[in-house]
């Protein structure tokens, strides 16, 4: 058994194994024919993603955005549960796992579609999936990626578990833990307001927004495209937010003024909601912020938000807080020793893995949310299975 933490976002999918960690935009591409590669730039497998799975070839990430003729991203959650989580989720398993013990997978998904689409979402990959990475210059590399068992939890609580739990998956920050957290998780199509108290979900102050720093990024390219005629998809348009400037057809656009005023625009909107959503839930200990979005927005959030603000730490990307949550929460739930634990069959039959789909103890129901088995416990939906 292998425990990997993967997070399928519209802006970057994410994985992470302890050993391994990959970020990849979620873009996928045809796979065209390139004649020469250049014996310079970036070499490494995130770059230069190219992948068959399922008898169909596809780049991945930056080289889709690169070298495809025909680029597909999305901002709809219907497609990307139906047409990007299973290549996307298969293809950074594959990247952080070698493939030769079974995988166990704890995932998430935003609080407003845990209860529609964690079964979608676990139909998609349990069971055995070849893929082979198509590493230029060299031999390609095939790997079967068997996927046993997927855990899917709220979106946000990773971030929190990202914070409770070492790497071992015990429980270190117990004060923390016993605390009632709001959790604020900007991402790049959705924001998710979560609230935790001693870890458990608080259905009332829950709720995704269908608004992430894709906002943004929508409004400063109609400014762009106003002044230039020439249409920027989205997902070109981080490295130049980034730097404050763009180069269209020759002409430099200093976009850091309009960047400070959407932003400022867009960190008031949002905590406006924050506030409205969480006007009976006064007694928060603390207001946790995470996500891609709250590190580009944070200078701006903070002056809007009363309370307690948890400050994000520079240490690691936010992108990867609910990923690493993940898999340490994986960690707890099925044991770690800091080694690989033998399996007795590397395979999965999908039909016997299917069954684990409705016998998880924190899983989506009828409220959308984890529910402990004894309301009164606080913690007690922790409490792992007994074997």
């Amino acid at each position: 058994m292998e425990i990997i933490g993967i997070d399928v976002g519209f802006g970057f999918t994410k994985g992470y194994n302890g050993k391994n960690q990959v970020i990849i935009k979620s873009i996928i591409g045809d796979a065209a024919d390139i004649q020469f590669h250049s014996p310079l730039g970036d070499n490494s497998a995130a770059s230069n993603l190219h992948i068959t799975l399922n008898d169909k070839s596809y780049f991945l990430g930056d080289y889709a955005e690169l070298q495809s003729n025909i680029r597909d991203y999305t901002l709809d959650q219907d497609r990307l549960i139906a047409d990007f989580v299973k290549i996307l989720a298969i293809a950074v398993a594959g990247i952080c796992c070698d493939g030769k013990e079974p995988l166990h997978v704890v995932s998430g998904l935003p609080v407003g579609f845990l209860r529609r689409d964690t079964k979608k979402f676990k139909e998609a990959l349990l069971g055995d999936h070849e893929i082979t990475f198509h590493n230029r210059g060299e031999k390609d590399l095939t790997k079967t990626i068997s996927i046993a068992k997927i855990h899917i939890i709220p979106q946000p609580i990773g971030s929190v578990f990202n914070l409770i739990f070492n790497d071992s998956g015990k429980i270190v920050n117990k004060e923390l833990a016993m605390q009632k957290l709001g959790v604020m998780d900007i991402g790049f199509k959705t924001t998710d307001f979560s609230i935790f108290d001693r870890l458990q979900y608080i259905e009332r102050g829950s709720s995704t927004l269908d608004v992430g720093i894709s906002k943004c990024f929508t409004v400063i390219s109609n400014k762009l495209k106003q002044e230039s005629n020439i249409n920027l998809e989205l997902y070109r348009m981080f490295k130049f937010i980034d730097s404050g400037a763009i180069k269209i057809k020759g002409r430099e656009y200093n976009i850091t003024n309009l960047k400070k005023r959407v932003y400022s625009h867009f960190a008031s909107a949002i905590t406006s909601d924050l506030t409205r959503l969480w006007a009976d839930d006064w007694d928060l200990d603390s207001i946790l912020l995470t996500g891609g979005g709250s590190l580009e927005l944070i200078e701006y959030l903070l002056p809007n938000i009363e309370g307690g603000v948890i400050p994000i730490s520079k240490a690691i990307d936010a992108r990867l807080n609910n990923v690493y949550g993940y898999l340490k929460f994986g960690r707890y739930k099925w044991g770690y020793s800091g080694s690989k634990t033998a399996s007795s069959s590397k395979k999965v039959n999908k039909s016997q893995a299917s069954e684990d789909m409705n016998n998880e103890e924190f899983e989506a129901t009828d409220n959308e949310g984890p529910k402990p088995t004894k309301p009164t416990k606080g913690l007690s939906w922790l409490k792992k299975k007994q074997a």
